[in-house]
């Protein structure tokens, strides 16, 4: 079982590096769907104004023990949301410091991925589809070799076994070749929503979040800063729990994106650059996601509108919750279904997935989230 305790840590700000052509790489790694801003005077103040992004080393996994690349041009990037508030953020080193040359946390050094996603890119560039797999799912654990490790919830795999344990465990799940992989801790959401002057979000009911005692009002609200980050994390109070964050998750990361995209930012080159350097400082991701990858991709997807992003949950067992020998509560996931979904993506046919599945767990309506 996991033997972590330990706390995700908070990323030190960096020097200017990456500052050529890197105005689409923040868009990109945010949550892949942020391709439409395209036009020259966005570009040109990403360019000048890009912070550092760390890059770790994912290929330890033993190519045997990974599923063969899915055929076509269609692109499957893990998006991991680590959590950096566990021990109070008393340790600021990075993902990549705490990694050692084995690609296991060094001694003492922990993070964890309460967030876990599959961003799923079409060949032909018209469509993103993000899957979230909640992080209480009783699944097969794999450690950065992509040797098996026994049962656990599935956020222990990035805990106890690092970036490539995690890639591992979530390619033995769905039997699907990750091509790349992009890591955001919470701060990096916090401080986008300061960058871009908030974020307005509906509460459909009044309740209270026992956890981080914070008391949310029925109607609209403009959160940005630690307010938008408890808005994010909040769970204890809502109807469905866990499940009713992802969907509060998923609708933040979707009115983000449309505010990041408005005339009213575009045509802000001070709320541009703070945007930009926001997401850079607090991002990681796999050292072959190149420049050159990134900045066609970005182009490719420059037309793409937000509501052409799909938000899902991976299908769940029915009860969907269950008891591990411990007797730790857990989420049990239905195998059939998921195969289903997972064979779709594979073979780039998600929107057909979409139209035999009208009943899958989609997010709906920016009103509709709890």
């Amino acid at each position: 079982m996991s033997d972590y305790e330990g706390a995700g840590k908070r990323r030190a700000e960096k020097p200017q590096r990456w500052v050529r052509r890197h105005w689409v790489a923040t868009a990109i790694l945010t949550v892949l769907s942020v391709f439409l801003v395209g036009s020259g005077a966005y570009a040109f103040s990403m360019m000048r104004s890009l912070g550092d992004i760390d890059q770790v080393a994912t290929g330890r996994i033993k190519e045997e023990n990974r599923p063969d690349p899915a055929p076509g041009e269609a692109l499957n990037i893990l998006v991991l949301g680590a959590d950096a508030e566990a021990d109070g953020n008393n340790n600021k080193s990075s993902i990549k410091e705490d990694l050692g040359e084995d690609g296991r946390w060094k001694d003492g050094r922990i993070h964890r991925s309460d967030t876990i996603m599959v961003a799923h890119v079409s060949a032909d560039r018209s469509r993103v589809s993000v899957i979230s797999i909640p992080r209480d799912s009783y699944v097969t654990i794999y450690d950065e070799e992509g040797e098996e490790r026994g049962q656990d919830k599935i956020n222990a795999a990035f805990a106890n076994y690092g970036p490539n344990g995690a890639i591992s465990t979530v390619e033995h799940l769905t039997n699907l070749r990750l091509d790349h992989m992009v890591i955001m801790d919470w701060d990096g959401f916090r401080d986008m929503t300061e960058a871009v002057g908030g974020v307005r979000v509906y509460i459909p009911e009044t309740f209270y979040d026992s956890s981080q005692k914070v008391s949310w009002e029925k109607g609209w609200h403009k959160l940005k800063g630690k307010k938008a980050l408890q808005y994010v994390r909040t769970r204890y109070g809502l109807g469905d729990g866990d499940f009713d964050r992802i969907k509060r998750q998923q609708n933040f990361i979707r009115l983000l994106l449309k505010k990041m995209m408005s005339s009213e930012n575009i045509s802000n080159p001070i709320s541009l650059q703070k945007t930009v350097a926001s997401v850079a400082k607090h991002l990681t991701i796999d050292e072959d996601f190149s420049v050159s990858t990134i900045t066609d991709l970005a182009w490719n997807m420059k037309g793409l509108n937000v509501d052409e992003v799909d938000f899902m949950t991976v299908p769940l067992a029915e009860p969907r919750f269950g008891k591990d020998a411990n007797g730790q509560s857990i989420v049990l996931l239905n195998d059939e279904k998921g195969e289903e979904l997972w064979r779709m993506v594979r073979n780039d046919r998600v929107k057909r997935y979409l139209r035999l599945n009208p009943d899958v767990s989609k997010l709906g309506s920016e009103t509709e989230v709890s």
